[in-house]
């Protein structure tokens, strides 16, 4: 399936049509990018980690039954995705205090919740994507309550597997960010699950395996995406 016209480009992807209504093109930039695109980077070859990570990830999910977006891998840096009719919410899921949440709510930096946090946040960087909650969501007319609910259902499941998952290979899913959308009368994960959009660390160490390195100047970014990669497929 060939690429057509660009449809979309974000801080780390590019959207394209193709000759099936059904069907985009979703391409993975070198760049990275952080607080709302104020911080930009790159490094060559990481749009095609993020790619296997995502593809990897999406297929175990589908295993147990999650759905999401993907089709196929395409090409070191292209997947083939289903269209989806997007719902501009972001969700993360919290398993451990760190970032903003310590900051926040004064919590010791690296302690375990007690129980996972999912929080709803408004997608639109303009506005430095402000936390919602449900009823912001119905009010603005983004999800209905059944819809929010099939979300948060989701987001629950996939933060068991994926901890699961990490856990396994000594590593320690601290948090996450997911997007849904909307195909027929399905609910799927939408965008990528990679060390982009996780947070992800060393059980042992607590090293950061994950977009950290680049928001805080940590280094060899390059070359922790790779290793990240290694240790998801070589269990």
């Amino acid at each position: 399936m060939d690429r057509k016209d660009l449809l979309y480009e974000g801080k780390a992807k590019q959207i394209y049509i193709t000759e099936d209504v059904n069907y985009l093109i979703m391409v993975f930039k070198d760049e990275l990018t952080a607080f709302h695109g104020t911080k930009r980077g790159r490094f060559d070859g990481k749009g095609a980690l993020c790619n296997a990570v995502s593809t990897y990830l999406f297929q175990y999910l589908e295993n147990y039954h999650v759905g999401t977006h993907f089709v196929k891998k395409l090409s070191d840096n292209e997947m083939l995705v289903r269209r989806l009719e997007m719902i501009p919410i972001e969700v993360v899921v919290r398993n451990i205090a760190t970032a903003s949440l310590a900051k926040t709510y004064d919590l010791e930096e690296g302690s375990t919740l007690k129980y996972p946090i999912i929080e709803y946040r408004l997608k639109n960087d303009r506005l430095g994507d402000p936390m919602i909650n449900e009823h912001h969501a119905y009010a603005m007319g983004h999800a209905t309550p059944e819809e929010m609910k099939m979300i948060s259902r989701i987001a629950s499941k996939v933060n068991a597997i994926l901890k699961s998952f990490f856990d396994r290979r000594s590593l320690m899913l601290v948090d996450f960010k997911i997007e849904f959308g909307k195909y027929d009368r399905s609910i799927l994960i939408a965008d990528e699950v990679s060390p982009d959009t996780c947070r992800i660390w060393d059980r042992k160490t607590n090293k950061k395996m994950d977009k950290d390195r680049f928001r805080y100047d940590m280094g060899r970014v390059d070359k922790v995406y790779q290793e990240l990669l290694e240790r998801i497929i070589s269990a």
